[in-house]
C-alpha cells in the first residue's frame, strides 16, 4: 500500500529534525568537551616531589638517538608530522621547533606522541596562547593552580612552548598513573570530567589524524 505524498512529505521533515537534533547535541557535548579543566586535587608529598622534579628538568627538548635508524625514523615522522600540520603552523622554523618538543616531551613522559597531539589539537587547536573559560592555558589547557603546587606560582610560563608541553605531558603521566592504565579515564581525568566519554572520545579521534608508522 502506497504512502499519501503528505503522510511522506512530514515523515521526511520529522527524520530531518531528528537529524538536525541529533548533530546539535553531538555538536553541544563536543563543545563542553573542551569547556572541561584538571581539578585541584590534595598530592601526597612523594608525589608532589616527583611531578616536580619533573616538571623543573631543565633539559632543552633535544633528541638523542641510539642508532641511526631511530634517528631516520624520527625525521621521517618529524617530515610527515611537518606536512600535516602546516596550515596550523605556516612557517617551518615554528613547526620544526614545536613538534621537536612535543616528540620529546611526549616520550620523556613515557606517552604516545600522537596522543598528545590529538590531545592538543582538542585543547587548544595548536594555539599558543590560548586562554579559557575557566583560565586554563597555553597549548595542552594547563590550569594555573598547577604553576603553584608544582613550580613557582608564575602561571604566565604557561605560554612558553616547552614549560606548557612538560607540564601537560607529566600531568597526564600522572593522571595515567592514578588511574592504573586507563588511558579513557586518564583523559577524562585530565578534562575534569572524569568517567563522561565525549572528551577522552574526541581525543583519540584526533589522535589518529596524527598516528604514524615508520
Amino acid at each position: 500500500m502506497n504512502m499519501p505524498v503528505a503522510a511522506s512529505g512530514v515523515s521526511r521533515r520529522i527524520g530531518l529534525q531528528r537529524l538536525f537534533l541529533l548533530g546539535g547535541l553531538l555538536s553541544l557535548s563536543q563543545q563542553k568537551a573542551v569547556a572541561g579543566r584538571q581539578l585541584e586535587e590534595p598530592l601526597v608529598d612523594s608525589v608532589r616531589t616527583a611531578l616536580s622534579s619533573a616538571i623543573s628538568n631543565s633539559a632543552p627538548p633535544i633528541p638523542e638517538f641510539q642508532d641511526t635508524d631511530s634517528r631516520l625514523n624520527y625525521l621521517r615522522w618529524l617530515g610527515a608530522m611537518s606536512e600535516r600540520l602546516k596550515r596550523k603552523k605556516p612557517e617551518w622554523d615554528v613547526r620544526r621547533e614545536f613538534l621537536q618538543t612535543v616528540w620529546y616531551e611526549s616520550k620523556r613522559a613515557g606517552l604516545d606522541v600522537s596522543l598528545v597531539m590529538g590531545l592538543i589539537q582538542v585543547e587548544s587547536n595548536f594555539r599558543k596562547f590560548a586562554v579559557s573559560s575557566v583560565g586554563a592555558r597555553g597549548y595542552m589547557q594547563v590550569m594555573p593552580f598547577w604553576t603553584r603546587v608544582l613550580g613557582d606560582g608564575d602561571a604566565g610560563k604557561l605560554f612558553h612552548m616547552q614549560t606548557n608541553l612538560r607540564f601537560g605531558c607529566v600531568i597526564l603521566r600522572h593522571y595515567l598513573e592514578r588511574e592504573r592504565g586507563d588511558m579513557f579515564m586518564a583523559l577524562g581525568r585530565y578534562n575534569g570530567s572524569r568517567g563522561k566519554s565525549p572528551y577522552p572520545n574526541a581525543v583519540m579521534a584526533n589522535k589518529r589524524i596524527w598516528d604514524w608508522a615508520p
